[in-house]
Formats: C-alpha cells, structure tokens, sequence
C-alpha cells in the first residue's frame, strides 16, 4: 500500500475537515442561501409589481364654520310661555356638533354630490367618496373638528375641516365643491324649514292670544261697571285719606265746639249780671219764631258741613248754603231784638242790656248749632267711610285678578306679533348656519407608497429570507453535516464527499497497470471517463483500508438509508482509488429491484447478477462481467428476477462472493437502501464489512437512526458523508 506509516484504526482526515470552524448561525444561513435568495426575489418582485401599480395621493381641503342660531331664531321648541304668560327667551342649549358631523357624512348628502358630479365622472359612486364600510382600510372623505384660538365662543361655534384624498388632484378639488354646493343648499333648506315651523306655531298662537285678550278686558270692564270703579287701589287710597282727614276736622270742630259753647256760658252770665232779671236764653227760649230760624240754622249748617266734605267752597251749593246761612243769621238778630223788647214792655220794666253782648252772645249760639250739626255730619261721614273700606279689601283682590291677566295676555300677544315680524324678515333674509371660511384648495400631493414599496421590499427580502431559512432549518429533520452524523450515530466517518461533478474530458486513468488482454481498448476507454475521481474518494478508501492493516477488506458493501443517496456513484469511485493503488477491482450492482449501475456506464443489463445466480456452473462467470478498466470489472444486476431474497440469500450468493475475494483484490457491492427491504442486510452478511452512504440535506435523523440500529450487529465499518456542502472558507484552506 502507498501509506505504510499509518497505524491500524487511525483515520486520514480530508482537507475540508482541516478549515476554520464556522458559527452555526453561518453554516445554516449558507446551507440555504437559495431559500433565502428565493424569498428576498419574490418579495422584491411583489414591491416591484406593487411599486408600478401604486399610485401618488392628493388631498384636497375646505374649513367650515357651523354656528348655533339659538340667539336669534324662534322655533317651537324654544318658544315658551311662562307662568306669568310672558315669552320665555330660548334656553342656550350645549349644541351637539358631533350629530352635525354625521349629518356631513351622511350617504343622502353625499349622494347628491355624487349625482351632480356624473356629468364629469360618470363611473363615481358613493362608495367612492364615502368609502366601503365592509372594507378596513381609511374613508377618503374624512371631517374633523379644529380646535378653537381664544375669544371665539366655543359653546356656540364649531370649525370643521373636510379633507378628501384620491389619485387626481383635480377630481378631489372637484368633488369638495360640489359637497361645499350641496352643504349649502341644504343648509338653506333646513334653516327654512326651521323658520317656517316656528311661523307656522305662532300664527296658530296669535288668534288664541287674541282671544284670551278681549276676553280678559271683558271682565275686568264688567268689574269696574258693576262697581262703579276704576282702579280700587287708588280709590282705596283716597277714601283712606279722605277718613284721616275727616277725623282731623272732627277733633278739631269737637275742640271749637267746646271753645264755643264754654263762651256762650260766658256770655249769659254776663248778660245776667248787667240786667239783674232772667237771663236772655230763657226768654228767647220762650220765642217760638227764635227756635224755628235756630232750626233751620242748624239745619242749614248741617247740610253746609256735608257738602263742604264733597266740594270746594267756591262751589255753587256750597255758596248758596252759605248764603242763605247768613240770611238766616240776620232774621234770627232781627227775632232776637224784637223778643227782648217786648219782653221789657210787657212787665213794665226797662232793661238795659248791652246790644254789642246780646249780638255776641247769638253768634256764638248760633257758631254752636252749626259746629254740633257739622260733628255730626263729620261723624257720620266717618261712620261711610269706614263702611265703604271695609268692602275694598275682596275688590281690590279681584281687581288685581283681572287686571294682570289682562296685562300679560296683552305683553303676550305684542311679544308674538314682533316674533311673526321677525321671522318674516328672516325668511325673506335668508341666512346660513354652515358658512365656508375656506374654500376647496387643488389637491396636494400628501404620499408617493412607490418607493416605499420597493424599499420596503429591499429590506423585507432579506429578512423574510433569513425567517425562511431558519423556520425551515427548525422543521427539517435533515442532516447536513459529518458532525452530526458522528454525533448522532456514534459511528466513525470515513469522509466528506463534495458533489461530484460529471466529467466531460476525455482521458486516460494515469498509471493503471493492464492485467489482463482487452478485446477491445477503445470501449474500455470510453466507459472509464465517466468514473468519478477525487482526492476525497482516495483519503476515505486509505482510512478504509487502515481499519484492518495489514489484512484489507476483500468485500464491502455500500448501501444506504434511503435511496438516491449516491451509493452508485460513491462505489465506482472508491473502485476507481482502489485500481489507483494498484489493485484489481470488481464492482456488483446488487440492486435488483432498481438497478442503475448500468444506465451510469451506459452498459448493457441483458446478462448480470440475476441470471448468474441461476446459472450454477463456474466455467461461465467471467461472460458475465463486463470490464470498464484495465483494472475494473462490473457486473450489472441484469434482467428483474421474480424473486429477490431468494435469490440474495441463495448459497450460489455467498460462493459467487466468495471466489471473486479469491480472483480480486477488493469486490465492491452497490447494495440496495436498508429501509424498506431485507436485501442489503442478507448481503451484508456475505460481506466482509458495511459502508454506509448518506447524503447530506436528504437523509433525517430518526432513518438514520433506525439504519444503523439495523446494521449495528453486522460488520459495520464506517459511514461516507455525501454531498457536503463547504463554505468558501474551506475550499480555501
């Protein structure tokens, strides 16, 4: 053997093996660098295709001022009556300006939008404007309230911004005006109706106001008539004053009438005293022409006091009165004198009695009737008065009973007639609630989603890559390297092939001795290019042979887990460093069931294996190997028996192996997989040891496991790990 310094049971490890050890992170990431170049492409060509079908956004803008009209207008609802029957002034209610809101975005306004529109856009719909409501994504119309600067009244005042965003900016300014139209007319609209309605509740008030109106003046004329009075308040009043007053004049007549009559006393005596016989009252008392005139003085007086109460004393009966008091007065002196003279004549005695005494004394008689007639007068004016009071009391509540309700219906009714004036100049005006403080501007350009997109996709790529390849490591249950193969089965790794490439040049195996006359050079020729070569193939066959130095392996067996792991490939390739070494190799494609061995070499299948374990005679053997090599030989597995494992398990099977270990320096066997069959394991026991094949990425760990589990009791030697896949870093140690 060309390495004769190895000791037995010593490995020679492959130059991939001799590399940096990479982070596990790495090794997966370029295991599936594919994975993730597939995914970053196909999301970069989703953000390409949504880059191209994006379209720029523009948005168009008006501001709108909704005021509250609580302060001016009259409708049914804020027009009251009081108690007191006055028109109450509209409570200020706090004004919802989130039903005003709706009431933008409602689908009947926004529908007359829509139709005025058709004749520019005749595909618009309200869907359009509005948005779907089963669909997640914003409406293009949206409205939302601004907050207020100070001094404006917030309670009554609201400002609301309508925005719409769409592909054109020439069809957003558009379709804010023709909302900008139909929120006005409908504002014109809803503040008509809403004039008309309370027109409509005061005319039916007026005639009812009107009503109650004569009716309250009819009853309180009916009042005054039936009394004879106009305001009992006042009348009261005067007749209050009018007692005060006669009770002052009667304290004060009582005091004079005291005065007098304490004078008139005074005066008979004096009378008395100067003519020294009865005194004048008695015999004036004894004149009955003296008592009438007195009488009717005291009459006259008494009726004087009485009308003095009512008029003024410039007034004609009371200068009539006065008048004839004075008559009176002079016929009472006249009775006076002549009754004193006759009185002296008759007893014959002349009395001298002083005339200017006689005269005062008659006055003040006389001053006496009249003050006691005028007491009783004033005492009896008292008496009216008092009586006349104490009816004024039920009248004057009455009267202001009536006199209100006549007021109130009054200030009711001339309250409604301003009203109905009002409105009407109003209706007439005009007027808006919500006023446009700025216009629809052209629609600005508010997002470009293109290069959103396509960066969006530049990044996403990758990083949905690297979740791919990584999901997809977590759920594969592959192996993907020696490592894990040792780690997993315990079993010594012979190697690490890379794939293997087809060779295409035509060339000579170097150095590979002829043992034996060919028929033909150029066939053997042809078919030896397409053995695969490689210095891997030579390091695992040299640690093969290591393992029972100096007694090498006569027989091996290849096989596999499952299928398609390159167990074909691998064996020609050991058989092709073995003829490097100079030994003589035959190469059995036991694979009865699904030979390939001759498709690879492009031979021919209609002799091999399965005929010559029918054929019992040894003489023939050699006609049904096939060389390829001056120093290799392959017998194909030829035509499919009907029965394999008893073919394989004949003893014709282990005498064939046996007088090929005896003609060749090594009989290499490309045995089925061990999975699913038994013919693998009835040639492993010809054999004098197992290979065990596994390509990388393809096999998983629990049939790995389950294989060499089979293969544990038999004389397995070591697994090839196929198809590893290296870092750059490692081809470059």
């Amino acid at each position: 053997m060309a390495n004769t310094g190895l000791n037995q049971g010593q490995l020679v490890t492959t130059s991939a093996h001799n590399t940096v050890d990479i982070k596990q992170l790495s090794t997966i990431l370029h295991r599936r660098r594919f994975v993730i170049l597939g995914v970053s492409c196909v999301a970069m060509s989703v953000a390409s295709f949504l880059a191209v079908m994006a379209k720029p956004t523009y948005q168009s803008s008006m501001q709108i001022l909704v005021s509250s009209n609580f302060y001016e207008e009259a409708t049914p609802n804020n027009i009251s009556k009081q108690a007191n029957g006055e028109i109450s002034k509209p409570n200020i209610p706090s004004v919802d300006y989130t039903a005003q809101q709706k009431i933008m975005l409602s689908s009947r306004l926004i529908q007359k939008a829509v139709d005025s529109l058709r004749k520019n856009y005749r595909e618009i719909t309200l869907e359009d404007i509005k948005g779907q409501k089963e669909k997640s994504e914003k409406s293009p119309l949206a409205i939302t309230p601004i907050e207020e600067e100070q001094g404006i009244d917030q309670a009554s005042n609201q400002v609301f911004e309508v925005t719409f965003t769409g592909n054109d900016p020439v069809k957003t300014q558009q379709i804010l005006q023709a909302l900008q139209q139909v929120y006005q007319d409908y504002n014109v609209e809803q503040k008509k109706e809403r004039l008309n309605k309370g027109m409509t509740f005061v005319n039916a008030r007026i005639p009812e106001t009107r009503k109650e109106v004569i009716a309250a003046e009819k009853d309180l004329e009916e009042f005054r008539k039936k009394n004879n009075l106009i305001d009992p308040e006042a009348q009261s009043k005067i007749l209050l004053e009018s007692l005060a007053n006669v009770q002052k004049q009667l304290q004060t007549n009582r005091a004079e009438l005291q005065d007098v009559r304490a004078r008139s006393n005074n005066l008979e005596q004096k009378i008395a005293s100067a003519s020294q016989t009865e005194s004048v009252s008695s015999r004036l008392s004894q004149s009955s022409r003296y008592q009438t005139l007195l009488s009717e003085i005291q009459q006259t007086e008494s009726a004087l006091a009485k009308e003095r109460l009512r008029y003024r004393e410039d007034y004609p009966t009371v200068e009539k009165l006065k008048q004839q008091r004075q008559t009176q007065l002079a016929l009472l002196q006249q009775e006076v004198e002549r009754s004193l003279n006759d009185k002296t004549t008759k007893q014959g005695q002349t009395v001298v009695v002083d005339p200017q005494l006689v005269n005062e004394l008659i006055l003040t008689q006389t001053k006496s009737l009249g003050l006691v007639a005028n007491e009783k007068s004033l005492a009896e004016s008292e008496q009216r008065l008092r009586s006349e009071l104490d009816k004024y009391p039920s009248l004057i509540a009455e009267y202001n009973r009536l006199l209100p309700k006549v007021e109130t219906n009054r200030k009711t009714l001339d309250q409604l007639l301003q009203i109905q004036q009002s409105l009407g100049m109003k209706i007439a005006q005009g007027g808006f609630d919500w006023e446009v403080l700025e216009a629809p501007s052209l629609g600005t350009l508010t997002g470009d989603n293109r290069l959103l997109f396509l960066l969006g996709g530049t990044l996403a790529g990758p990083i949905l890559g690297i979740a791919a390849a990584l999901l997809g490591e977590m759920l594969s249950d592959a192996i993907y390297s020696a490592r894990d193969l040792r780690r997993l089965t315990n079993v010594r790794v012979l190697g690490s092939v890379p794939k293997l490439a087809p060779r295409v040049a035509k060339k000579r195996l170097p150095s590979l001795p002829a043992r034996r006359k060919q028929t033909s050079t150029s066939s053997i020729v042809d078919v030896s290019i397409k053995l695969p070569v490689h210095e891997t193939l030579d390091m695992i066959y040299q640690n093969i042979q290591i393992l029972r130095y100096p007694f090498p392996f006569k027989s091996l067996i290849l096989t596999s887990a499952l299928p398609r792991e390159g167990k074909t490939t691998l064996t020609l390739g050991l058989g092709a460093s073995a003829a490097r070494m100079h030994g003589r190799i035959l190469v059995i494609d036991a694979n009865l069931r699904h030979p390939t061995l001759h498709q690879t070499l492009e031979l021919s299948n209609d002799w091999g294996l399965s005929l010559l374990l029918l054929d019992e005679t040894i003489t023939h053997i050699q006609n049904y190997i096939q060389p390829i090599h001056p120093s290799i030989d392959v017998l194909t597995a030829g035509p499919m028996p009907e029965d394999t494992v008893k073919l394989l398990s004949s003893h014709r099977m282990k005498e064939l192996i046996e007088i090929f270990e005896e003609t060749y320096d090594l009989v290499l066997i490309d045995a089925p997989p061990i999975l699913g069959t038994v013919d693998a394991i009835i040639l492993a026991s010809f054999c004098n040891g197992v290979v065990m094949v596994e390509r990388m990425g393809q096999v998983t760990k629990h049939e790995l496991t389950q294989a060499t589990e089979i293969l544990s009791k038999l004389n397995l030697i070591g697994i090839i790990a196929n198809e590893v896949k290296y870092s750059p870093k490692m081809y470059t140690s």
